[in-house]
C-alpha cells in the first residue's frame, strides 16, 4: 500500500475502495514471488500498535507499527509471511490496556471458534459469468419478473455428518433446485465473518471476510460465478446497521467508540446484544461503502438486501426517539456510490416503517433505494390466513388494504425467515383446518402472492410446505418429498411460478395504477375476491378469482373487460395439486351481462379454498 493515499477521502467518508489500502495485502515482485505482505489499520484512541501472527510467534514487539497520520493511521510492511498465515492486531489503549483484535478489512479468517484473521490474496479467479453481467446491465427490474430463493446457506441442506456443505458443493446442491423451482435470483443470509451460527451472520465481525465455515473466497466467488452462468442472479443479506460485542471484533476496536457511536443512550441494542455502526462518522462511513463496493468488484455480487432499515432512520428503531440523520444522509450517499459502479445493483431495505420516498431517487428526495420489503402487507396478509375461514369475513379488508398503498413504494411482498422462527411455526403450520384444508389455504395463499402487484420472495421451504418452522441447526426436512401432499404442494408452486414468469400481466406493471383493478372487492360474506393484472397491452390480462372459505359455488359470475373467449389457465383445486378438481376446463365464453361495472360476464365454478387465474385468448 502506498503510504501517500489520499488520507482525506477515507477521513471525508467518500472513500469508495478503502479495502485497497487498508488491511493486509500481499506483495509480490514481478515475477510472482510472495516478497512479503503490507498492513494497516485505523486505530485513531491507540497509544501503540502491534502485528502479531504465526510469522512473528505472536510477538508484537517484532513487529510495530508505525501511525502515520494525526488521524490514526498505521502502517507497516512484513517480509517472511505467506497467504493463510494467521495475524492480529495488538493494539494498546490510551490508558496501556492491550487487546488482540482482528483486522477489520482483513480478507480471509479463521473458522470459529478461532478468531485471527488470515493472509488471502483475492486476485486471480478466473470469472465465467461475462455475458450475465452484460445482460444485467440492461435489465429493466420494474417491468420484470424478480422471484427471490431467501436461503440460509448453513441449513439449506446437510452431510449425513451434520457438516455444512462447501461454497462449491453447495454449488451442485442449490442452483439446480433453484433453477429447477423457477426463481430468478437467490438471496443469502449473511456470509461475512461472524462467531457465532445461531446469530445467522447478523452479528458479524469480519466484514470484508466470506465466512470460512463453507470455504476460502475463491470457493464463493465460485458459487457465485456457477449461479450466473445458470441465470441466477445473487443477492447478499447485508448489515450495515449493527455489530456483535465480540472482544476480537470491531467493537471499542482501540479502547474507545471508534466504530460505533459515543452516546450510552444509541451505542447499543439492548435486546439484540450488539452495538450500532456510528455512521454518522465519515471513516465508518468509508468502511462500510467500501464494503458493498468491494462485494461488487470482488464477488460479482447482483445487490444487497439491507437489513433493519427502521433501525437505520430512527434512533434504536424508535420514531418517537426522531430520525437519524447522519444514517439517512449515509443511507443516500450509500445508493448513490453503488448506482456509480452499476447501475443495475438492487439495493433492498428490510424497512418496517412508514418513512415516506424509500425507493424514491434522492435526486428526488428519497432514499434511493430500487426496493422495500412489504411488511404491512405481509403482516396483513398472514393474519387473514390463520383466520378460521367461518369469521375471514371480520378480516376481508386485510388482503384489499395492500392495494391502498401498493404504489407509495416499489415492493417486493417477502415470505422470509422472520415469520417461520421464534415459535411463528412454517407457511403451512399457520393454516387453519384439517390436513387438507392446511394445504389448500397454503395454496391460495401462494396463488395470492403470485398474483398481488410487487416482486416476490421465499424463505427456503416454504415452496414445498415444511411442515415445521425454521431451524437453523438442521436441513430442512427433504423427507417430504416422499409424502404425495407435500409433492403436489411443490408441483403447484412450481406451476404458480411458472404462470407467473410467462405472463407480463403478473410483472409489467407491478409499479404503476395500469397493472390492476378490482373486479369485486367487497364480497366479505362469501370471502370471495377477484381482481385482474393487466400488462402494457390491456388485452394481455390475467384474472384472479379467490375463494377463501371452503365453501362451493356454481355458476358465479364475474365482470370482465372483453367479449369473447377466457381460459383458466391454474387452478390450485385440481387433483394433481391435491384439491377436490372441482375447476374450470376448456373455453370459456363471456356472458352478455352487465356485472361489477363490466358489460361482459363469465360464470364459473368457485371451487372451495381455491385460487383461479384465467386468461383472456380472443
Amino acid at each position: 500500500m502506498p503510504l501517500d493515499f489520499d488520507r482525506y477521502l477515507f477521513h471525508s467518508g467518500k472513500m469508495k475502495e478503502a479495502y485497497q489500502h487498508f488491511g493486509a495485502h500481499l506483495n509480490y515482485d514481478q515475477d510472482g514471488h510472495n516478497i512479503g505482505a503490507s498492513f494497516s489499520v485505523w486505530a485513531p484512541h491507540a497509544r501503540k500498535v502491534n502485528v502479531i501472527g504465526d510469522f512473528n510467534g505472536w510477538n508484537g514487539q517484532i513487529h510495530q507499527m508505525k501511525k502515520i497520520s494525526d488521524e490514526g493511521i498505521w502502517y507497516i510492511e512484513i517480509k517472511g509471511v505467506s497467504e493463510y498465515d494467521n495475524y492480529k492486531y495488538e493494539i494498546f489503549t490510551a490508558q496501556n490496556k492491550r487487546l488482540e483484535k482482528s483486522d477489520p478489512f482483513a480478507f480471509h479468517a479463521e473458522t470459529r471458534p478461532n478468531t485471527a484473521s488470515k493472509l488471502y490474496n483475492l486476485d486471480g479467479y478466473d470469472w465465467h459469468d461475462q455475458d450475465w453481467l452484460r445482460q444485467r446491465e440492461t435489465i429493466n427490474y420494474p417491468n420484470r419478473e424478480l422471484l427471490i430463493y431467501e436461503v440460509h446457506f448453513g441449513s439449506f441442506k446437510k452431510k449425513d455428518d451434520g457438516n455444512y456443505y462447501s461454497y462449491g458443493e453447495m454449488a451442485d446442491e442449490l442452483i439446480p433446485y433453484v433453477k429447477d423451482q423457477g426463481y430468478t435470483h437467490i438471496e443469502i443470509l449473511p456470509l461475512i465473518e461472524h462467531p457465532f451460527d445461531g446469530s445467522w451472520g447478523y452479528q458479524g465481525t469480519g466484514y470484508y471476510a466470506a465466512t470460512s465455515r463453507y470455504g476460502t473466497p475463491k470457493d464463493l466467488m465460485y458459487f457465485i460465478d456457477r449461479c450466473h452462468q445458470n441465470g441466477l442472479g445473487v443477492i447478499l443479506d447485508w448489515v450495515p446497521g449493527h455489530y456483535c460485542k465480540d472482544p476480537h471484533g470491531l467493537y471499542l476496536f482501540d479502547g474507545e467508540p471508534t466504530f460505533e457511536y459515543p452516546f450510552d443512550d444509541v451505542r447499543e441494542n439492548k435486546v439484540w446484544g450488539t452495538v450500532n455502526f456510528d455512521l454518522g462518522r465519515n471513516e465508518v462511513r468509508s468502511f462500510l461503502i467500501s464494503n458493498a463496493v468491494f462485494w461488487i468488484n470482488y464477488f460479482h455480487v447482483d445487490g444487497f438486501r439491507i437489513d433493519a432499515v427502521s433501525n437505520l432512520i430512527y434512533w434504536l428503531g424508535n420514531e418517537s426517539k426522531g430520525t437519524n440523520e447522519g444514517a439517512i444522509t449515509f443511507i443516500k450517499m450509500l445508493n448513490e456510490s453503488v448506482k456509480e459502479y452499476s447501475s443495475n445493483i438492487l439495493m433492498i431495505a428490510e424497512d418496517s416503517t412508514a418513512y415516506p420516498n424509500v425507493t424514491k431517487p434522492t435526486s428526488q428526495g428519497g432514499l434511493g433505494f430500487n426496493y422495500k420489503w412489504n411488511m404491512g402487507w405481509m403482516n396483513d396478509v398472514l393474519d387473514y390466513f390463520t383466520e378460521d375461514p367461518l369469521y375471514r369475513k371480520y378480516k376481508h379488508h386485510n388482503l384489499t388494504f395492500g392495494m391502498s398503498y401498493a404504489y407509495n413504494e416499489q415492493f417486493i411482498l417477502p415470505f422470509s425467515h422472520d415469520e417461520v422462527v421464534h415459535g411463528k411455526g412454517s407457511l403451512i403450520g399457520k393454516m387453519p383446518g384439517d390436513y387438507w384444508q392446511k394445504f389448500a389455504n397454503y395454496r391460495v395463499l401462494m396463488g395470492f402472492l403470485m398474483s398481488h402487484p410487487g416482486k416476490k420472495l421465499i424463505f427456503m421451504g416454504g415452496e414445498f410446505a415444511q411442515m415445521h418452522e425454521w431451524k437453523d441447526h438442521d436441513q430442512l426436512d427433504w423427507n417430504l418429498f416422499d409424502y404425495p401432499t407435500h409433492n403436489s404442494a411443490n408441483r403447484f408452486v412450481k406451476d404458480i411460478i411458472g404462470v407467473y414468469r410467462s405472463h407480463k400481466a403478473l410483472y409489467e406493471l407491478d409499479h404503476s395504477h395500469n397493472g390492476f383493478r378490482w373486479i369485486d372487492a367487497n364480497n366479505n360474506e362469501q370471502s370471495i375476491y377477484s381482481f385482474i393484472r393487466f400488462g402494457k397491452n390491456d388485452q394481455d390480462l390475467v384474472i384472479i378469482v379467490m375463494n377463501c372459505t371452503p365453501l362451493v359455488y356454481q355458476d358465479y359470475k364475474i365482470g370482465v373487460p372483453h367479449s369473447g373467449v377466457y381460459s383458466e389457465i391454474i387452478n390450485s383445486d385440481k387433483s394433481i395439486y391435491g384439491g377436490s378438481d372441482q375447476y374450470n376446463g376448456g373455453d370459456l365464453l363471456t356472458i352478455n351481462e352487465g356485472i361489477h361495472g363490466f358489460d361482459q360476464c363469465l360464470s364459473l365454478t368457485i371451487a372451495p379454498l381455491s385460487i383461479s387465474y384465467i386468461t383472456f385468448k380472443n
